[in-house]
């Protein structure tokens, strides 16, 4: 059996530590090169150690101040079922999004991944929205959404938080000019947060999201609408819900 990294025996013993007492709550660790020399290893270890308990959420660190004991959060669990498409028009229940902001833009040329998720051109014309999710005013879910223009361009629906729709989902706008959705895949990944995810979600540049690639199609198979959907892992917990089909 191969030996188990040095940094990760490193992080579970302050793992150990951190969960024993040995630090408080808000309390700075030890600096690396401390930790180095307690645990007779190089600072490159301590620090990889450090950075694992970080994005695990056990640990935050603070620019130009060190290493601290993260305050615990609460997991919610975020249900994703094959018959439930995101709406606004649900039932509240707790730690789920009550407020949102959204910002829209139109005529957005489609870049090559988002073309090839919308079955276009690149290049091609779509509506771009980018939403931030809160609970009890917190941010919780950031989206980016991206439509074609050749299906909602010039209607009433064309903008999804404004007209006589706004705020109903992609379901009920797009059944009314005529696009029945029918399926919906989404493809979930680990990821780490980027500085803009981390400002707009109050967490740490690196910690650990779950990135959702959405996309809705209709009853032709032709996607109607792709989103790129991140969720902080520290915060939240996502169940896939399925229907067993009886024989």
């Amino acid at each position: 059996m191969p030996r188990e990294a040095p940094y990760l025996a490193v992080a579970e013993a302050l793992h150990v530590r951190i969960r024993a007492g040995e630090w408080a709550v808000g309390e700075r660790l030890p600096s690396r090169a401390r930790l180095a020399e307690e645990y007779g290893v190089g600072r490159n270890v301590t620090q990889r150690a450090v950075d694992r308990l970080i994005a695990q959420g056990l640990l935050e660190g603070r620019a130009g101040s060190g290493t601290y004991v993260r305050t615990p959060r609460e997991r919610l669990r975020m249900v994703r079922s094959r018959h439930r498409l995101p709406s606004r028009a649900v039932a509240p229940e707790r730690g789920r999004a009550n407020a949102w902001d959204a910002h829209s833009q139109v005529r957005v040329p489609a870049p090559a991944e988002i073309a090839e998720r919308l079955a276009i051109g690149p290049g091609d014309l779509c509506v771009h929205t980018r939403y931030e999710f809160l609970a009890d005013g917190r941010p919780v879910q950031l989206s980016a959404s991206w439509e074609p223009m050749a299906i909602t361009g010039g209607t009433p629906v064309a903008l999804p938080e404004s007209g006589p729709l706004a705020g109903k989902g992609v379901v009920v706008r797009m059944r009314s000019i005529g696009v029945v959705v029918e399926s919906v895949t989404e493809l979930p990944r680990p990821a780490r947060a980027t500085q803009e995810q981390a400002n707009l979600l109050g967490i740490s540049v690196g910690d650990l999201v779950l990135r959702i690639e959405r996309t809705i199609y209709d009853t032709g198979g032709r996607p109607v609408e792709t989103a790129d959907i991140v969720i902080p892992d520290a915060r939240r917990e996502v169940a896939y819900e399925f229907v067993v089909e009886q024989p």
